[in-house]
C-alpha cells in the first residue's frame, strides 16, 4: 500500500522546485533598449502548412524573424539542405528569409513541390519554421465519355451523375442549362454534396436535353463543362406512388470522421413519391444548439465548429404519406493536437530558475517531442542547467551560455503544433528609462504620477527619495507601482520638489531625478448668464477667470457646441463676448471653455431673442455658486471657513449650507455639515479626528439652492481613541446552545483612528461571574457557543482602535438561544356554551419550563364524528393561537350534536411544546337543516304525493317534520294554512280530499327537541282532466300561481258556474232572513252537529261555537275578529269568517247548501306571506274559486 500512495523521487523534487521558480524578466517596449539587449531569433510571419500555389505565377515562400544580432536565414527542402545559390531560378530577399522561386520566365511549378523548412539563426539560437507542403494547384479536363439519354418514368427516381475531375484545391460544382442559368432545385430535385443531381421523383417538365455540370476552380480562376445530359420522361397513368427510399447514403448505416473544429455535413437525399421530407435526430441526445444549421431544403445536417461531444450517432429519416425510411451515421470527431499552454520566452539572469511548459492535447493524444535550435534535444549540445520532463524543461542557475531556441513539436495521425520558444539569459546593470530631469506639472488636490521606467537584469530594485538629501519615502501618502512609478494620490502645494527615482541590482547603481510642480486650479470666477433680449440689439456674455499664473490659459467661445459663426458681429474680448445686431439666428447657448495645459473648465449660458421690446421686468434666479472657499485656524477638532458669495441674481441669500467629503473613508460621498445665515461667509466647524475633509458651500434664496462651490483644500485630522460605541447592541441566541450578539459598526468617521476593533464582553446575568471578553476586528456579530438554554446575559460592546479604548459602555440584557417548552399545558377543560361555541381553560405551564419567550398557547381541535349518523371521517385539524399568557379561549364554528377531541400546546420562539392529553367534549344537538329536498308526485283529481329527503345536517335527533301548505288562487293570493306533523321515520305522505284543478303551496322542515330548522318548498297542481305539475325551485320567492290552462270558456264549466251562482244567491236569501231572526241558517246548524274541535273556534265564555253577524256597514270583519250576534268583538273568538275572503270566495258547499271542511282562515303569515299579491280578486277570479 505504500508504494501505491508514495510520489516517486523525481516527480516530488520536480514539484518542490516549480514552488521555487522565480518570475521571468519583463522588458520593456523600448526602441532603443531593444536595440542594444541581445536576442535569440524570433519567427515573425511564414507560408501556411499546406500551400497550394498558382503554376502560372512566382511562388513566394514567406519567412521573416527577428533578433539581436539580426539572423541569417537557411532552407531545408524534402529534409536536406536547400542550396539556393545552385538554382538560378530562386533567390532570397535582402535582410530576409523569403524565398522568390521565379516561374514566369521558364520555371516550372511542379519542379518545386516538396516540403521547406526555414531555420533563422544568430548567436543566441536558432529558430525554425513549420513544415511547408508546396503544391501547385490542378484543373484538369473532363475526360470524354459518350452520354446515353435518360428515358424515365414519371414518378421514378433519378440521379444524374457529374464526377468531375479530381482537381487541387477540389473544384466547386454546380448545374446550369445551355443559356447559361442555374436549374432550379427544390425539396424534389436537388444537388448532393458529391456534385451529382438528385431526383426524388420525375414530372414531365424535367424533360430536357441539357443538364450540364460545371466545375469551377477558384485557384486557377477556370470552369471545366461536362458534356450535356439529357433526360426524357414517359408518362403512364396511373403515376403509382411509393414509400421514401433513400438515394444516398446507401444501406441502413454509415461511418463519418471529422476533425475538432472543422463543419460536419452529413447528407441524406430520398426518393419517393409524394416528395420524401426529411428530418434528422441524434440519438441518445439533443443536436447542438447555436451550431446547428440545415441545407439544401433540410437534406444536410451542418454542425459547425464541432468537438469530440459531439460524437455520436445522427438518424436522418426520410417521410411521406406512404411510409418511412432512416439511415444511422455513425460519427467520430477526432482532433488534431491543439495548444493548452504553448511555451513562452523566457528572460533570465544569470543563476536565475525558469520553465518551458509544452501542452497540447487531441485525438488521439498528442505526442511531445523537444528540439533545441532545430536539432532534436537528445542529440544537441548538453547543459547541465536544463532538465527535460516530459512538456516540460526545468532550467536551474541558468548562465548566459544556456541562452538557445527551444521548439516544442505535438504530433498525432491528424497533424502537427511546431512552437519556438527562447530563453535569452541576460547579464545586465540597472537602466533608467524615463529622461533625466523631466517636469511633471500637476493641478493641486489631483493626482500626481512621476514615471521611473527601468531595466536590469536581474530585475533592480526601485527606491524614492524627496530633495536632495531626504529619506525614502514610505506611507500611506504615496502609492508605488511595480513599473517603477510613484503615485501621489492627491498631491498638494507642499509636494512639489524634486524626487529622485534610485534602481539597483547586484551588477550596478544608477538613479534619475524629476521635477514636481503643483499649479493653482483654473476657475471661471464670472460665468456668462442667461440673457434675453430684443432683436437688433446687442448683447453681452461675461467670462472671468482666475488661473495659476505660471500657465496660459486660452478662452474659446462656442454656440451650440460648435465653433461660433464666422461674422463681424461677434467680437471676442479677453474675458466677455459681444454680439452686434442680435437676430433669430443668434439664439441658442454659448458656452467659454477655458484649456491651459494642465486643465480645462466650462460655462454656459442661454440667448433668448424676442421680437418686441420685453417687459422691463426682474429675472430673479437661484444664486451662482460661492468661491474662493479658504481653511484658516486648523486645530485638532475645529477649523474656520470662508468664502466669497456668488451673484444672488436679484433675490437676497438666505443661507448657507456647508458639506463635507471624508476622502479618507467615503471618496465622492457629500454628507451635510451645517447652515449659516445668508449675511455670514465664514463658520468654525467642529471636526472628527482622522477624517481627510474637504468642504463645499451652496447658496439658499427663495428661488432655490446654487450648484455647489468648488471643494475646498483638504485637511486630514489627527487619529484619537473613539468618542462613542456601537448601538443597538442586541444579544440574541440563535441555538439552544449559544448566545449571538449583534451591534452596528461605528461608520468610518467614527473610527477617530485606524486599527477599528471591538472589545465584546458578556456575563450570565444574577450569577456571580467575571467579565468574559474578546476582541474582534471591525465586524457586526460574535457568537458565544457552549451556552446553557434560555438564560439572561449581561452583554456590552466597546470600540478600540490603535490609539485606545472608547468610554465605557452601557450593559444591555440578552438571552442565550430557546430551546423547544418541555412540558404541556395542564388541567385542559372545556365548557360547551352552545351547539357551535365552547369555552377552554387549562393552567399555565411554568416558565422555566417554557425555555424561551412565552408568544402564546395554541389549541388543536378536530371533529371525531357526528352523534346523529354515527359515522367517522378524517376532519382537517384546526388550530386557534391565543397570544401571551392567557389561559383560556373560545372555539367558534363547530357542528352541532358531534363528538369533539382537543389538546392544548405552548408556543415560544423556538416553536411548541409537547401537547397536553386529548380532551374529549360533545355539542348538544341544534335545529337541523332543511330537508334535502321535497318532490311532489302522482298528482290526481284530489290527492297529491309527497316525497322529502332527511336533512343533510340533523344536527341532533330529528324527532317529526312539519308540513304546512295552503291553495293558491288566480289573484295569486294565499288561502287558508294547513299544519300536518310527520314522524320522522317517514319519508312520504299521500294527501287526500284536496280540490281538484286547484295550485297548492307546501311548506316542510324538520325538527330535533331543540326546534325546527329552515323550510323547502314546493308547489303542485291538482289535476282536472291530464294537467301536469309545476315544480318551480325550491326557495323563498312570490307565491305566484303560474298559468292554468283558462277553461271558463268551456259550455260544461258556464252551466256549471250559473247553477252554482244560483245556489249561492237562495243561501245568501236564506242567510239573511235567518240572521234577521236571530236563528241559524242550515250551513251553520250542520257544523254545529260536525263540530271539529282543533278547526271551530269556540266562545270565551261558554265554549259554545261564536255565531256570525253582519256589521251594521255590512264592511268586512277584520282579522283575527269576530262579531257575535250582541255586536261585540271578544278577544279569544275564532278568526275565522267570510267576510275576510272576500265573500266566502274560497269556501265550498255542498248540493244542500251546508258548508265543507275548514272556514276560509286568515291569510298565513308564514314566510310566503309578504310575497302575497295585493290585487283585488275579480268576479271570474272568484268564480273560479269554486267548484
Amino acid at each position: 500500500m505504500m508504494k501505491k500512495m508514495s510520489m516517486p523521487t523525481s516527480k516530488t523534487s520536480l514539484v518542490l522546485f516549480l514552488c521555487q521558480i522565480i518570475s521571468a524578466l519583463d522588458v520593456p517596449l523600448d526602441s532603443k533598449l531593444l536595440e542594444e539587449l541581445s536576442q535569440p531569433p524570433t519567427i515573425t510571419q511564414q507560408s501556411p502548412k499546406d500551400y497550394i500555389v498558382d503554376p502560372r505565377e512566382n511562388i513566394v515562400i514567406q519567412c521573416e524573424a527577428k533578433g539581436k544580432p539580426p539572423p541569417s536565414f537557411s532552407w531545408t527542402r524534402n529534409g536536406t539542405h536547400f542550396d539556393i545559390d545552385k538554382d538560378a531560378q530562386v533567390t532570397m530577399k535582402p535582410n530576409s528569409g523569403t524565398l522568390v522561386i521565379n516561374i514566369m520566365n521558364g520555371g516550372k511549378a511542379e519542379a518545386y513541390e516538396g516540403v521547406y523548412q526555414c531555420t533563422a539563426r544568430n548567436e543566441r539560437g536558432a529558430a525554425i519554421s513549420n513544415n511547408i507542403v508546396i503544391r501547385p494547384s490542378r484543373s484538369p479536363l473532363w475526360t470524354k465519355e459518350k452520354l446515353e439519354p435518360n428515358h424515365v418514368r414519371e414518378g421514378d427516381s433519378l440521379v444524374l451523375h457529374c464526377r468531375p475531375p479530381v482537381g487541387l484545391p477540389p473544384p466547386i460544382i454546380f448545374w446550369m442549362d445551355n443559356a447559361f442559368q442555374r436549374l432550379p432545385q427544390s425539396e424534389r430535385v436537388s444537388q448532393g454534396l458529391n456534385g451529382d443531381l438528385y431526383f426524388s421523383n420525375v414530372q414531365p417538365e424535367d424533360t430536357r436535353e441539357d443538364y450540364i455540370c460545371y466545375a469551377r476552380f477558384n485557384h486557377t480562376q477556370t470552369i471545366q463543362q461536362k458534356q450535356p445530359i439529357s433526360v426524357k420522361v414517359f408518362s403512364t397513368k396511373p403515376v403509382t406512388e411509393r414509400q421514401p427510399v433513400l438515394l444516398t447514403p446507401t444501406g441502413s448505416t454509415s461511418t463519418k470522421v471529422e476533425l475538432r473544429g472543422n463543419v460536419l455535413l452529413l447528407e441524406c437525399i430520398a426518393a419517393g413519391l409524394p416528395t420524401p421530407v426529411i428530418r434528422w435526430i441524434k440519438e441518445g441526445g439533443e443536436l447542438p444548439a447555436n451550431r446547428t444549421f440545415f441545407e439544401n431544403f433540410r437534406k444536410t445536417l451542418k454542425i459547425i465548429d464541432v468537438s469530440e461531444a459531439d460524437s455520436g450517432n445522427y438518424k436522418c429519416i426520410a417521410r411521406n404519406t406512404l411510409g418511412s425510411a432512416h439511415h444511422v451515421i455513425s460519427v467520430t470527431v477526432k482532433a488534431a493536437p491543439y495548444w493548452i499552454t504553448a511555451p513562452r520566452n523566457l528572460v533570465l539572469s544569470p543563476g536565475e530558475d525558469g520553465t518551458l511548459i509544452c501542452r497540447a492535447n487531441g485525438n488521439p493524444k498528442p505526442s511531445i517531442s523537444w528540439l533545441a535550435n532545430g536539432v532534436p534535444i537528445a542529440i544537441a549540445p548538453e547543459d547541465p542547467s536544463r532538465k527535460v520532463d516530459g512538456d516540460t524543461i526545468i532550467f536551474s542557475h541558468v548562465q548566459e551560455r544556456s541562452s538557445a531556441v527551444y521548439q516544442c513539436n505535438a504530433s498525432n495521425e491528424y497533424g502537427y503544433l511546431l512552437s519556438n520558444a527562447f530563453v535569452n539569459v541576460l547579464a545586465e546593470p540597472p537602466r533608467i528609462l524615463t529622461p533625466a530631469n523631466k517636469l511633471y506639472q500637476v493641478i493641486a488636490d489631483s493626482p500626481a504620477l512621476l514615471d521611473c521606467a527601468y531595466f536590469g537584469s536581474p530585475k533592480p530594485e526601485i527606491e524614492w527619495f524627496k530633495g536632495v538629501k531626504g529619506s525614502i519615502l514610505r506611507g500611506n501618502e504615496y502609492v508605488f507601482h511595480d513599473n517603477g512609478t510613484l503615485e501621489i494620490p492627491v498631491a498638494q502645494k507642499n509636494s512639489a520638489g524634486t524626487y529622485t527615482c534610485v534602481a539597483r541590482n547586484e551588477l550596478g547603481k544608477i538613479q534619475n531625478e524629476v521635477q514636481l510642480e503643483i499649479k493653482d486650479p483654473t476657475m471661471i470666477i464670472k460665468q456668462p448668464e442667461y440673457k434675453v433680449i430684443q432683436r437688433y440689439g446687442q448683447v453681452s456674455f461675461e467670462c472671468i477667470i482666475k488661473h495659476d499664473s505660471t500657465l496660459l490659459p486660452t478662452v474659446t467661445w462656442l454656440k451650440d457646441n460648435d465653433e461660433l459663426p464666422d461674422d463681424d458681429r461677434f467680437l471676442v474680448g479677453k474675458d466677455n463676448l459681444t454680439i452686434m445686431n442680435v437676430t433669430d439666428k443668434d439664439d441658442g447657448t454659448y458656452t467659454c471653455i477655458v484649456n491651459t495645459t494642465l486643465d480645462s473648465v466650462s460655462a454656459s449660458a442661454v440667448l433668448t431673442v424676442v421680437a418686441a421690446p420685453p417687459t422691463p421686468a426682474i429675472i430673479y434666479a437661484r444664486p451662482n455658486p460661492p468661491f474662493d472657499l479658504e481653511l484658516t485656524g486648523q486645530l485638532e477638532r475645529s477649523i474656520d471657513l470662508s468664502w466669497i458669495p456668488g451673484d444672488e441674481n436679484n433675490s437676497p441669500i438666505t443661507n448657507f449650507v456647508i458639506e463635507y467629503e471624508d476622502a479618507l473613508h467615503e471618496p465622492g460621498v457629500w454628507h451635510y455639515q451645517t447652515e449659516v445665515p445668508g449675511t455670514q461667509t465664514t463658520v468654525h466647524l467642529k471636526l472628527s479626528p482622522y477624517v481627510n475633509y474637504s468642504f463645499r458651500v451652496i447658496a439658499v434664496n427663495k428661488i432655490g439652492r446654487s450648484q455647489p462651490s468648488e471643494p475646498s483644500e483638504q485637511y486630514l485630522t489627527k487619529s484619537a481613541s473613539p468618542d462613542e460605541n456601537p448601538a443597538n447592541v442586541q444579544g440574541i441566541g440563535s441555538e439552544p446552545d449559544n448566545l449571538v450578539i449583534t451591534w452596528e459598526p461605528l461608520k468610518g468617521f467614527q473610527s477617530n483612528g485606524p486599527g477599528l476593533q471591538y472589545k465584546v464582553s458578556w456575563r450570565q446575568k444574577d450569577v456571580d461571574d467575571e467579565w468574559t471578553s474578546v476582541i474582534v476586528a471591525n465586524v457586526s456579530k460574535y457568537i458565544v457557543s457552549g451556552t446553557p438554554t434560555f438564560v439572561p446575559y449581561e452583554i456590552k460592546v466597546q470600540a478600540l482602535n490603535d490609539l485606545g479604548y472608547a468610554p465605557e459602555p452601557s450593559e444591555v440584557i440578552g438571552h442565550s438561544g430557546e430551546d423547544l417548552p418541555m412540558v404541556a399545558p395542564g388541567n385542559v377543560q372545556v365548557h360547551v356554551i352552545n351547539s357551535t361555541l365552547a369555552k377552554v381553560h387549562w393552567d399555565p405551564v411554568p416558565l422555566k419550563t417554557v425555555r424561551g419567550h412565552l408568544q402564546g398557547y395554541k389549541v388543536y381541535y378536530w371533529k371525531v364524528q357526528s352523534l346523529s349518523r354515527r359515522s367517522r371521517r378524517h376532519v382537517e385539524q384546526k388550530i386557534l393561537t391565543f397570544r401571551g399568557n392567557k389561559t383560556f379561549g373560545m372555539l367558534p364554528g363547530l357542528e352541532p350534536y358531534s363528538s369533539y377531541k382537543l389538546n392544548v400546546r405552548v408556543v415560544n420562539g423556538k416553536g411548541e411544546g409537547p401537547a397536553s392529553p386529548d380532551k374529549v367534549f360533545r355539542t348538544p344537538e341544534g335545529v337541523p337543516s332543511s330537508p334535502s329536498f321535497l318532490k311532489i308526485t302522482n298528482p290526481t283529481l284530489d290527492s297529491l304525493t309527497l316525497e322529502w329527503g332527511s336533512p343533510t345536517h340533523p344536527n341532533g335527533v330529528l324527532t317529526s317534520y312539519t308540513l304546512k301548505f295552503q291553495p293558491i288562487n288566480n289573484t295569486h293570493e294565499l288561502g287558508p294554512l294547513v299544519e300536518i306533523r310527520i314522524p320522522a321515520n317517514e319519508s312520504s305522505l299521500i294527501l287526500k280530499n284536496l280540490n281538484y284543478s286547484t295550485r297548492y303551496k307546501f311548506y316542510f322542515n324538520a325538527q330535533t327537541s331543540v326546534g325546527s330548522g329552515s323550510q323547502i318548498t314546493e308547489e303542485a297542481v291538482t289535476i282536472m282532466d291530464e294537467a301536469g305539475i309545476l315544480r318551480p325551485a325550491v326557495g323563498a320567492g312570490k307565491a305566484m300561481a303560474s298559468r292554468q290552462v283558462d277553461i271558463a270558456t268551456q259550455g260544461w264549466f258556464i252551466g256549471l258556474m250559473c247553477a252554482v251562482a244560483l245556489l249561492i244567491l237562495i243561501l245568501l236569501i236564506v242567510c239573511f232572513i235567518r240572521r234577521n231572526k236571530g236563528g241559524k241558517y242550515p250551513v251553520k246548524e250542520k257544523e254545529d252537529a260536525h263540530a271539529d274541535p282543533e278547526i271551530q273556534p269556540m266562545k270565551e265564555d261558554d265554549g259554545t261555537f261564536g255565531e256570525y253577524s253582519d256589521a251594521e256597514d255590512h264592511k268586512p270583519l277584520k282579522k283575527g275578529s269576530r262579531t257575535p250576534s250582541d255586536r261585540t268583538v271578544k278577544k279569544e273568538d275564532s278568526d275565522d269568517s267570510l267576510v275576510d275572503y272576500g265573500e266566502g270566495v274560497n269556501g265550498q258547499f255542498n248540493e244542500d247548501g251546508s258548508f265543507i271542511g275548514q272556514y276560509s282562515g286568515k291569510k298565513e303569515k308564514e314566510p310566503a306571506e309578504g310575497n302575497e299579491s295585493s290585487e283585488a280578486p275579480s268576479p271570474v277570479n272568484a268564480m273560479n274559486s269554486f267548484v
